[in-house]
């Protein structure tokens, strides 16, 4: 249980830093709206998913995030001083796009 505990307090934090700091990236293919939705840490702490999702974004922006995942995986390091830094794998959630599709769907209805 305390592993749990510990686990999540870790995704919580690798999840505050990477918002912080994806945004600064200077990658083109990375605009400024992306959101980190969730982050999951494995209990080894070897590998990090990493949850986004963006209005207009895709492919290209997953290329970016892959492209600038070792400035991210060191700004981690830096900031949380943890003894491994997990690898970072980005994984393109599209949750917000369905969401103001449906939303769209909604307000034509009520018309």
């Amino acid at each position: 249980m305390a592993n749990q505990n510990r686990i999540g307090q870790i995704n919580g934090e690798i999840l505050r830093v990477l918002s912080d700091r994806i945004p600064k990236c200077k990658d083109p293919r990375i605009d400024g709206l992306v959101s980190v939705v969730r982050v999951d840490v494995t209990n080894d702490l070897s590998l990090c998913r990493v949850y986004v999702s963006s209005l207009g974004g895709g492919a290209d922006m997953a290329k970016g995030l892959k492209s600038a995942s070792g400035y991210l995986r060191r700004e981690l390091g830096h900031e949380l001083k943890l003894r491994h830094t997990p690898e970072l794998e980005f994984i393109v959630d599209r949750s917000i796009e369905e969401g103001a599709r449906i939303l769209e769907k909604i307000r034509e209805l009520d018309l």
